[in-house]
């Protein structure tokens, strides 16, 4: 009887995780692709994926989802890097470093755009500080529709403050979890700072890189609050898209249709990811 205790324990301990997940993930992408290929009459049909094909936004919305990404992962990844690795170093003050890089992590996405449409407005304070210091007579506008390369760039720093704490705290992780004897041996042979970051930190931190890039693509690809809260529809995302059509325009299949490409899209970057940092299992990674 014990044996058998036992032996289901794992499973029992399990069963909580197994259920949210499948109510809150499971379930609503099943209904997704439900509502995607499914017509008013219940029948199979790829009508909702045309008529996403054919909205006016789409092309936009792919183009500007696709930026997002290319523009804020590699920076968020770069900067979270240096930021873990300076409170690696274990500086003084570091711990309070962590606890006010990691506020953005208590902050939800909306109230993070609108914290940032505070700064960036028309009267906001970075303009009533230029304005101050001499630099413009008249507020710049940042968040003006004829400027979009600077729109466009209030959106990655407003999301790059936002979510680079996430990443450094994966990244964090791995570091702690890397012998101190490799940086050790890495000092005695006369290593500096960026040859022990190249040649040890980077291939040893390979599986937390893979899961930071996974969990931050996803993330990107699900932008959206505050592009919403900066510029509206001015500058269209996927999610945005998706939003619109379910809430203004009242059609849940083409907002599932939009909800569907988002997720291939998500897979098909955790696969590149998984395929591009591939890594054997005594470096604690993936076969």
């Amino acid at each position: 009887m014990r044996a058998k205790l036992d032996s289901a324990l794992p499973y029992g301990l399990l069963t909580p995780t197994l259920i949210f997940v499948t109510l809150l993930i499971v379930v609503p992408i099943f209904q997704a692709f439900l509502l995607a290929f499914q017509g008013a009459d219940g029948l199979f049909t790829l009508a909702n994926f045309q008529k996403m094909a054919n909205d006016t936004a789409f092309a936009d919305a792919l183009k500007f989802t696709f930026l997002l990404l290319i523009f804020i992962v590699p920076a968020q990844v770069v900067l979270a890097l240096v930021m873990a690795l300076l409170i690696h170093a274990r500086f003084k003050g570091h711990t309070l470093f962590l606890y006010i890089y990691a506020i953005p992590l208590a902050i939800s996405d909306l109230a993070a755009g609108i914290a940032w449409l505070s700064i960036f407005t028309e009267r906001g304070y970075l303009n009533s500080i230029l304005n101050q210091l001499g630099i413009f007579e008249k507020p710049f506008l940042f968040l003006s529709y004829q400027n979009l390369p600077a729109l466009f760039a209030t959106i990655v720093i407003a999301e790059s403050w936002r979510a680079t704490a996430i990443v450094m705290t994966i990244l964090l992780a791995g570091l702690q979890m890397i012998p101190r004897d490799y940086f050790e041996a890495a000092d005695v042979f006369g290593a500096n700072t960026l040859k022990r970051t190249l040649f040890v930190v980077l291939p040893l931190l390979r599986p937390s890189l893979q899961n930071a890039l996974i969990i931050r693509t996803i993330f990107a690809f699900q932008t959206f609050s505050v592009v919403l809260a900066l510029a509206g529809r001015v500058i269209p995302v996927m999610a945005g898209e998706s939003y619109t059509w379910y809430v203004t325009n009242r059609n849940p299949g083409v907002a599932a249709a939009y909800a569907v490409l988002v997720l291939a899209f998500t897979v098909g970057a955790t696969w590149f990811y998984f395929r591009f940092f591939q890594t054997s299992a005594a470096e604690g990674g993936y076969d």
